[in-house]
This record gives structure tokens, sequence and C-alpha cells, in this order.
């Protein structure tokens, strides 16, 4: 098979998964009427999702905001600005790292653990057995963990944005010694609610909406052997963290393309 052959079956390949994707979400969608009716199922997902992504979200952020702390204070000293690293370390975390990194990590975490789980209910053929029941599968099994992600996300980057500050203000105010006042005074000064947190929402929104898509629908899709749940599982991860950091790019061009 020439390249151009191998280039052309593979994007044919992902323009038909993607429009499988596309007609999956709006079927979850249709059926989301079930998690309504009975939020419980819901919230059960999102502490799975969410609760139990605390721990490795709150670690990570801490040690980037004290890697930030560090690193931008050694380059804004540079210029005489070593004052401001409190400004540049939130603004790093809201508009950036924050959304991105939480949303990796969150796909790492959660959305692997979502389509091993489904993948896993196909294979031992849980899913047939709530058809033969009556009970809609995705209605009973998706739809809660697709809106547990899309809920979870938003404060899982919310919490990555405080902890990481907190990181900063660790290394900046009683490590490097620069005044606590003129830490937070600068922040609150430079940090914009529309064009800092508002985005910043957003793209955690958007990440989590796509992860969580990604991981049901590989988990729904998957062979319903050992290997077709492995490969599923893959699949969620690396897809996850390749279109977190293309819609990165095009929504900040979008949003920052005026400052």
């Amino acid at each position: 098979m020439s390249f151009f052959e191998w280039l052309g079956k593979t994007t044919r390949q992902s323009l038909t998964r993607l429009g499988y994707a596309t007609r999956f979400l709006i079927f979850v969608l249709f059926q989301s009427v079930t998690c309504l009716k009975r939020p419980s199922l819901t919230i059960r997902q999102m502490y799975f999702t969410g609760v139990q992504s605390l721990v490795i979200i709150s670690v990570s952020a801490l040690f980037v905001g004290m890697v930030l702390g560090l690193q931008m204070y050694e380059v804004l000293k540079r210029f005489g600005s070593g004052d401001g690293v409190g400004t540049v370390v939130a603004l790093s975390l809201l508009r950036e790292l924050g959304p991105v990194l939480a949303a990796l990590l969150f796909a790492s975490r959660a959305g692997s653990a979502i389509t091993a789980e489904i993948g896993l209910m196909k294979a031992t053929e849980q899913l047939a057995a709530m058809e033969m029941m009556a009970v809609e599968p995705v209605a009973r099994v998706v739809a809660p963990r697709f809106w547990a992600g899309f809920l979870s996300m938003p404060l899982l980057a919310a919490i990555f944005n405080v902890v990481g500050i907190f990181g900063g203000y660790l290394i900046a105010v009683p490590l490097i010694g620069i005044d606590t006042g003129t830490f937070w005074g600068q922040m609150q000064a430079n940090v914009d609610f529309q064009h800092d947190l508002v985005n910043g929402l957003i793209k955690s929104i958007v990440f989590g909406t796509a992860v969580t898509l990604i991981a049901v629908f590989e988990g729904y899709d998957a062979h319903p052997t050992a290997e077709g749940v492995s490969a599923a599982t893959t699949r969620t991860v690396v897809t996850s963290s390749v279109v977190i950091l293309m819609l990165d790019f095009v929504l900040t061009a979008l949003m920052f393309q005026g400052n």
C-alpha cells in the first residue's frame, strides 16, 4: 500500500468514526431523560469520575504551580518584574494550563476507566442482558457517565487552578520573599473575569464534553474481547489527548484573537 492509499484509507476511517460518534452523541442526548428522572445515577458516576480524581488533580496542580512560580520568577527577575510572578502564574493556569492539564489527567484517569468499564460490560454481555430485560443500556449506562464527566470536568479544572495558584504562592511568598499583598494585589488587578475566568471555564466544558464522549463511545463500540477492551482504552487516552490539544488551539485562537 502506497503512502497516499494509506492516507486516504486512514482519513476515510477517521471520518466514518467521527460520523458514528456524532450520531452516538445525538442518541445519548435523546436517552438522557432517564438521568433527569433518576439523578442518583449521575451523582454516583460523578463520585467515580470527579471525587476519585481529586488526588491526582490536586497533587499535579500543586507541583505545576510551584514549578511555574520558580520558572516565571527567574524570567521576570531579569526584567525587574519579579513581583509580578503571581499574575503570570494565575494567567498561565486560568487561560491555558489549568483546563488543558486537568483535561489530560481526567482523560488518563477517568476516561480510560469509563471505557474499560463499559467495554467490560459489553464483553460480559451485561449490556445485551439489559436489552433482553427491555432496559435501554445507553440510557442506563452511557448517559449517566456522559453527564457526570460533563459536570465534573469544569469543577476539577477550577480545583486545579486554585491549588496551582496556591502552589505558586508557596514558592513566591515564603520561599522567594515576595510581599503577600503584592502577590495577591497584582493578580487581582490583572486577571480579567471575562477573558480569563470565563474563557477558561468554557475550555474546561468543551474538553470535558469531548473526553467523556470519546470514552463512552469507545467503550460502547469496543470489540467484546479482552484485546478489544484494551485497544479501546488505549484509543480513548490517545484520541482524547490529541483532541484536547487541537481544541485548545482552536478555542485559544477564537477567544484571544482580539486581545
